[in-house]
């Protein structure tokens, strides 16, 4: 399956999980940043398995920038339900990281 497709289909038959969308540059020094930050928010909380995780090259996929409404790159969405329920824009660290996806990884 595609970036594309894994995109546009936030929610697969089998999986329902909800979606994190990570929408980079591979040229971007804080789009790595971020893509660390998130790895660290995740495995801080035990949780790798609560998403599935979705890396959108917005260069290489700007129908997908389009698509989703993406403003600024780096940028992190949670399409739960069919639905994005989550968005943030250039995130600077792990705190926001971690309060964008509070909800679905609870109190821990």
């Amino acid at each position: 399956m595609s970036v594309a497709e894994r995109a546009a289909a936030p929610k697969a038959a089998r999986d329902e999980r909800p979606t994190l969308i990570l929408f980079f540059s591979p040229t971007s020094g804080h789009s790595r940043r971020v893509d660390g930050f998130l790895a660290q928010v995740l495995q801080r909380r035990k949780n790798h398995e609560t998403f599935r995780i979705v890396r959108v090259d917005a260069e290489e996929h700007p129908e997908l920038v389009d698509r989703f409404r993406v403003t600024a790159i780096p940028s992190l969405l949670v399409v739960d339900g069919k639905r994005v329920r989550g968005r943030l824009s250039e995130p600077r660290g792990c705190i926001e990281i971690g309060a964008l996806l509070e909800p679905w990884l609870g109190g821990h």
